[in-house]
């Protein structure tokens, strides 16, 4: 048994060790619970790591998904002037220009630029040594040139496919100008001015779907690119819903027609379409839009 005076010692010491128990308590859940978090933060971790693995990066194919592709912007080039876009020269008296040679040609007396009738002449010896012949049937046609063919339409002078006289039967200005128009330029508008253009064989779409005829549009469709030529007018459609009606002897010297191309829809304006009978509707019509630029886009 113990001694009564040992109580009071035991007495004084139980707090003291009450509170060591609650510290010692205390620490331990704490530890667990700093290590429950770790786990838990590192489980987020994982998680995070795992779900940014599953998320593609973004590629250079994506950016540039989202961003438009700029039209190439159009350069002033000086070496060209409206007169020779519009066809106020005359060839005969021009530098770059030759008289195109008989053995080229269905007559005398066209012209044409020395570098497109370098390419012709490669092309017509190409195709000559696979039997095709192809013959130059108009070539340049300058601002009089022109002015000469529309007013005899316009006036009634040289009738229309059918036989039509367009003053008689045609009164309304903007609907006999757009009656023209389905085969013949306005001065000033043709690509003819430029001596880049040629037509070949022959006049009608209908030559070229038989028999000879056939064989020398398939040549020229194969062929032609090879020697910078394209045709301009091609059907009428989605691609190509206004402009002349499809010619498929109507060739392009692109290496100069594209930069003339340019040039006229960078400069001519409908108003500059003018000093002929019937040119009040080119502006109505659209003609720098819808019959200049309103070519096969293969040859833009």
């Amino acid at each position: 048994m113990l001694s009564p005076n040992l109580y009071p010692t035991m007495n004084h010491q139980k707090p003291f060790v009450q509170l060591l128990f609650l510290s010692l308590v205390t620490v331990l859940f704490s530890l667990a619970s700093c290590q429950q978090e770790g786990s838990s933060n590192a489980t987020k971790v994982q998680a995070t790591s795992d779900q940014k693995a599953t998320i593609p990066p973004k590629t250079d194919t994506d950016t540039m998904a989202k961003k438009p592709i700029p039209t190439p912007k159009i350069e002033l080039d000086s070496s060209i002037t409206l007169d020779y876009i519009m066809g106020k020269f005359d060839p005969a008296r021009h530098k770059d220009f030759s008289k195109i040679e008989p053995r080229h040609a269905s007559r005398t007396g066209m012209y044409l630029r020395n570098d497109a009738y370098a390419a012709f002449k490669e092309m017509y010896l190409a195709a000559k040594e696979e039997g095709i012949k192809l013959a130059i049937l108009s070539a340049t046609r300058n601002f009089a040139s022109q002015k000469r063919i529309w007013e005899a339409k316009w006036n009634g002078n040289r009738l229309l496919d059918g036989g039509i006289n367009a003053r008689e039967a045609i009164p309304d200005p903007k609907a006999r100008g757009l009656k023209i128009l389905e085969w013949s330029s306005m001065p000033g508008s043709s690509r003819h001015h430029w001596g880049t253009d040629i037509d070949i064989n022959a006049l009608n779409n209908s030559y070229f779907t038989k028999g000879k005829g056939l064989e020398e549009y398939k040549w020229l469709q194969a062929n032609a690119a090879r020697f910078g030529f394209c045709q301009t007018y091609s059907p009428k459609g989605k691609e190509r819903p206004y402009g002349y009606n499809e010619e498929k002897w109507h060739w392009s010297f692109l290496p100069y027609a594209k930069r003339l191309s340019d040039q006229a829809q960078l400069r001519l304006k409908d108003e500059m379409i003018k000093g002929f009978d019937g040119s009040e509707v080119a502006s109505e019509i659209g003609i720098v839009k819808k019959y200049v630029l309103g070519i096969n886009t293969a040859c833009l």
